[in-house]
């Protein structure tokens, strides 16, 4: 039997991020978003309760164990304060997980104590690519070797943080095998331009670029784990899982709200809960948000036991999509002509909501 209650540490953890997650994410939001700018004292807040470095082994110098587990169920806590925060309190574990899981000992040695410091580290990775038809198994960034080096050429989109980054995690494709592979891509490496910053419908407090990899020339130990390589999908897979975590928490935090304000909204003499279309649409959200958190949970839960988790991580992701957007136009439904309001919430959990059906590679457990 698999049980998905947290341990003592998970409920703290929790607990820990829930009440930052409400008084310190909560009320800096709004004003984060409007004026699309990152509020980096509550993200720095985020950062130092320690859940990339206590996800990094003690034998690689961190304070505990990769959990995705652990992982899923923070994600869902942070994102129920807003997702910009969320995301960009989670950005360094792009880089930070696939060196603990697929890293060198020489790479895990030089670049994991970045991820060690109680200021958030520069560091992120870039998977997503321009157009409509981008797929992740199918990547136009290349990776051609040339001798003891390897060039990559190619544009990323949506990488958060990219501007000013000391580590970029770059996937491409080599060009004679075909795999995908992650490349560390240094502060400063020439050939890499940054471009301005993406304008985007949602997560407007997170600063995301286009990225143009033009001959970026790197030795040939810069591939994450040497000649070995990594394992693609499990990557991938994380990605999804996290994805799928982020986008109950905004699913979740639309139906908690719409919830509170029907119980209290008076029509007609009875409050508009008590209105069938009203009760039914409210229970729809919660049966699917708990559907979702499940399905991200037995998916975590493959990853964490080794096992391939690639059916559970997709179902779980294309399903945590749907939701979001769904519950999330069902709590502007509910608030009426308030929803439609921006100083409410509702209108930005729903145009956050409207985005993760394209936010591949911005989070992982």
């Amino acid at each position: 039997m698999v049980s998905f209650i947290p341990t003592d540490e998970q409920q703290l953890l929790l607990d820990t991020i829930n009440r930052y997650a409400l008084k310190d994410v909560r009320t800096v939001a709004h004003d984060a978003d409007e004026a699309s700018a990152p509020p980096m004292n509550v993200i720095e807040t985020g950062w130092q309760i320690g859940l990339v470095p206590t996800s990094i082994p003690e034998e690689l110098g961190g304070l505990g164990e990769m959990s995705a587990i652990t992982g899923a169920l923070a994600a869902e806590e942070l994102a129920f304060g807003d997702l910009a925060v969320a995301l960009h309190v989670l950005t360094p574990a792009l880089a930070a997980y696939p060196l603990v899981l697929f890293g060198t000992a020489e790479q895990r040695e030089r670049l994991l104590p970045l991820f060690l410091e109680e200021k958030l580290p520069a560091a992120t990775a870039a998977l997503l690519e321009p157009g409509v038809f981008f797929d992740p198994r199918d990547l136009k960034t290349t990776a051609t070797s040339e001798g003891d080096s390897v060039v990559l050429n190619g544009v990323k989109a949506y990488v958060p943080l990219a501007e000013g980054a000391q580590l970029m995690l770059v996937y491409a494709r080599d060009t004679q095998s075909g795999r995908v592979d992650a490349y560390c891509v240094e502060g400063g490496t020439v050939g890499v331009q940054i471009e301005k910053r993406e304008q985007l419908m949602g997560v407007r407090a997170l600063p995301t670029y286009r990225v143009q990899l033009k001959d970026v020339k790197l030795p040939a130990t810069a591939r994450l784990g040497g000649a070995v390589g990594c394992d693609y999908d499990v990557l991938l897979n994380r990605g999804q899982v996290a994805q799928a975590a982020l986008a109950v928490g905004v699913a979740r935090a639309s139906y908690e709200y719409a919830r509170e304000y029907a119980k209290q909204r008076v029509q007609f003499g009875k409050p508009i809960a008590q209105n069938q279309a009203i009760a039914f649409m409210l229970a729809e959200m919660a049966i699917d948000v708990d559907s979702a958190r499940l399905l991200t949970w037995e998916a975590a839960d493959k990853l964490d036991r080794g096992e391939d988790a690639t059916r559970e991580a997709y179902l779980a992701r294309q399903f945590a999509d749907k939701l979001a957007l769904k519950v999330t136009d069902h709590g502007v439904q509910i608030l009426g002509g308030y929803g439609f309001i921006r100083e409410y919430p509702a209108e930005r959990w729903l145009r956050n909501g409207r985005g993760f059906a394209t936010f591949d590679g911005l989070a992982m457990v």
